[in-house]
Formats: C-alpha cells, sequence, structure tokens
C-alpha cells in the first residue's frame, strides 16, 4: 500500500485490488533486489532499515528519469546498500540520472561520477571524484582544516572501576547470555552486522522491552530496570539515544524547546503544577548555547530543524538530566562531519567526566576512532571483545562474520 500509494492497482469497479497491489509489490522488490520485504507487513512494525527500502521502492514504481536519494542509506545495513547501489549504476547505464545525498564519504567516493559540495547553503565545488582527497573534501565541508577526526583516547594503563555491568542477559530469540562491563570514564562499542541485537540491547537495558531475563548491576548495586522510568531515576541515572531521531527520540510537532525540557520536565513545575516559563526559558537556552544548536527560535517546531540540529536536542534533553550511562545507537547517522566532530567531542568529554558509555555505530571508523574496547555481537550473542591495538576495521569485520573465534567472557 505504501509503495503504490500513489497508484494502485484497481480493478474494473475502481476499487483497489489487493491481490494485485502484493503481486506488483513482490515483482518489484525482486526487480530491486529487496526479496526479504514481505509486501503484507505492516511498515509501523518492520525495523527502520526496511522502512527505507519501502521508500525507495515507492519512488521506482514510477518511471524515474531522475532519482534524488537524501540520506537514503543511512540507515541501511551493508548488505542493502550494496543492492541500493546496483539499482543506481543500472540507472546509470540506461541513461538516467541520480543525485545521491550522503554524509557517508566511503559511500560517495564509491558511488558517484561528480561531486558537489555544499556548506551553509552554498555551492562550494564541484568536481570529478577521484580529483580531491578525502582531506580536501572535509575542509571544503567543514570550512577548516581537519586536524583529528577523533578525540584523543586516554591511556588504558588504569584500571576502571565498573559502572554498568550485565550477567546472561536474554531476550528470546533476539539475545542470548550476553554479559559485558562498562567502567567509568569508558566507552564502549557494539560491533557486527547491523541486526544481530545491538538495538536490542540498548532497549532492553533501558527497560523498554518486556520478558528480559539476567543480571543488571550500576555501580555495584542490583538494578531491576523494568521500565524506561526505572532507567532514568535518580538511582540509575540511564539515557538512551535511539537510532531514528524523527520518530524515537523528538516530537516533531512540539517546538524545540518542549523537546528539550521532555526529559526534565518534572523539575521545572511551580507549586501549581504547571512548567514555570522563567526555569523553562533558561533550560532552554542552556541545551541551545552548550549544544550550539541553530535554531531561529526555541519556540520553531523541531521538524524545522536540519538533521544535525535535531539531534543536537535529542542529545541535549539528556544531558539535563545527568545521567551516568549512556547508551547510543547510531549517534551520528545522517548528519554533516562538522557536527559529527562535535558530538565525538561530547561523548569523549562525557567518559572523562566519568559517565560510561555503550556506543553502537554501523560506521566502523567510529567503533576504531571512540571506543576504548569493543564488543562484537553476531546472533544475539557477544562473539569477540577488542582492546587496544586490536580495534582496527578488518577485525571487526572478520568477528562480525562468524570468523574469529569467539571470547565468551569479555573482561572489562
Amino acid at each position: 500500500e505504501n509503495i503504490f500509494i500513489s497508484s494502485p492497482p484497481v480493478n474494473r469497479l475502481g476499487i483497489v485490488s489487493h491481490s494485485s497491489l502484493k503481486r506488483a509489490a513482490e515483482a518489484l522488490c525482486a526487480e530491486l533486489g529487496f526479496e526479504h520485504l514481505d509486501p503484507n507487513a505492516l511498515v509501523r512494525e518492520i525495523p527502520l532499515a526496511q522502512r527505507q527500502l519501502v521508500e525507495i521502492a515507492k519512488a521506482f514504481s514510477h518511471d524515474l528519469r531522475l532519482l534524488i536519494l537524501d540520506e537514503g542509506t543511512s540507515a541501511l545495513s551493508v548488505q542493502d546498500v550494496r543492492r541500493v547501489f546496483e539499482v543506481i549504476r543500472r540507472m546509470r547505464d540506461q541513461g538516467r540520472s541520480v543525485i545521491f545525498i550522503s554524509h557517508r564519504m566511503s559511500e560517495v567516493e564509491e558511488i558517484a561520477d561528480m561531486l558537489t559540495i555544499f556548506r551553509d547553503g552554498q555551492d562550494v565545488g564541484s568536481f570529478p571524484m577521484g580529483t580531491v582527497s578525502h582531506e580536501e573534501m572535509v575542509q571544503l565541508m567543514i570550512g577548516r582544516k581537519l586536524e583529528q577526526v577523533f578525540p584523543p583516547k586516554p591511556s588504558a594503563s588504569q584500571p576502571r572501576p565498573p559502572l554498568l555491568e550485565v550477567d546472561d542477559l536474554s531476550w528470546e530469540p533476539t539475545l542470548h547470555q550476553i554479559s559485558l562491563r562498562v567502567g567509568k570514564g569508558e566507552i564502549v562499542g557494539l560491533g557486527g552486522l547491523d541486526g544481530q541485537g545491538q538495538g536490542e540491547l540498548l532497549f532492553a537495558l533501558f527497560g523498554v522491552l518486556r520478558g528480559v531475563h539476567g543480571r543488571v548491576r550500576i555501580d555495584g548495586q542490583d538494578a531491576k530496570i523494568m521500565s524506561p522510568s526505572n532507567a532514568t531515576s535518580k538511582t540509575n541515572r540511564m539515557a538512551l539515544i535511539p537510532e531514528d531521531r524523527k520518530t524515537e527520540g523528538l516530537i516533531l510537532p512540539m517546538s524545540v524547546a518542549d523537546n528539550s525540557i521532555l526529559a526534565v520536565i518534572d523539575r521545572l513545575l511551580n507549586h501549581f503544577g504547571l512548567v514555570d516559563t522563567r526555569k523553562e526559558r533558561g533550560t532552554v537556552q542552556q541545551i541551545i548555547e552548550q549544544m550550539q544548536v541553530k535554531v531561529g527560535s526555541p519556540r520553531a517546531p523541531a521538524r524545522s530543524l536540519s538533521g544535525g540540529n535535531q539531534q543536537k536536542v535529542v542529545i541535549g534533553k539528556w544531558l539535563l538530566t545527568d545521567a551516568q550511562i549512556y547508551l547510543l545507537h547510531d549517534p551520528t547517522r545522517g548528519i554533516d562531519v562538522g557536527t559529527k566532530q562535535e558530538i565525538y567531542q561530547l561523548i569523549r568529554r562525557l567518559a572523562d567526566n566519568g559517565a560510561g558509555v555503550l556506543f553502537f555505530s554501523t560506521e566502523l571508523s567510529e567503533l576504531v576512532g571512540m571506543c576504548d574496547r569493543v564488543l562484537v555481537l553476531y546472533e544475539g550473542r557477544v562473539f569477540h571483545e577488542l582492546t587496544g591495538s586490536d580495534i582496527r576495521e578488518e577485525n571487526i569485520v572478520s568477528a562480525a562474520l562468524g570468523l574469529t573465534s569467539p571470547d565468551p567472557e569479555p573482561q572489562a
């Protein structure tokens, strides 16, 4: 229904034919290489990556001459990106055109014939792909030299006292006996192919899922986290930066100000139970300044912000809670290089101030550049742990494919 929403097949009476609809969807998905999409599934119940593929399939339900993909691969797995790239190449070979907008430089370099860079709404250069270096591209994008993408990691010589301890956590049929440790001041990465249980693990720790089994300790004390309100309590002090800021992190029609105070609204109430507007203004301004959110007015709807500024609001509202454990699900997905650097610096500052960070990213370079340890998940289990100089992209990929000998008990 979504794929053919603008031109559904109808019978002689003008009524939508659901059998024809299903056959047409199956044929189109097979042509695009999206056979794993179930035409009968409800869109609200499928993962974000599959929703993205539905949107791409919808575009191809028409006779396209020009396809514009705006961050069209930001939520996709490596395999799905390959499928989309095959479709793009077929379009090009047929004489049709594609505008591919992305902040993933490796994908741009792989698929594009010509590169145009925009900064602050202006075209700052167009080149045949391969004629400018990666460093030159980044410099044009952010308007300054890229001295160092990731902040320096602290010395690993000092042992870190455990902050978050998880033993034998299971949520069948997706998560199986997961044990891990996150120390105070430590950033622990979650690696592996997308869909191996990383997102479910973060949701389980934050109390979103029902039927989770296992033991969780926070700062040495047993924690019963049955709901997000348990997770964010003064005892546990957890924060979750979700995968999809538009549906899970923000309420887009509401203002930037309203979104900024959602996690701490109880602190801003007066004795009548209403929000104290003076406290609200000060709190919102604190987030806008601290996160350098570019917004004309705090009363502007959150949907009016760019992706990077939306993500700053999502992160900023949790900074107000003074959390001690941050669960990050692809926090830089679909945002520009300059904003990514700001978020990297922020994450490292949080760790330097004693917070524990559990960090899942679909970009291998982020796991390598940001994490003190990386736990690679495979089929819902912690399959391998990487530390120190072993945290390299080739090692993460090898473990993600199940090619490395498993390390059943990662050590803190």
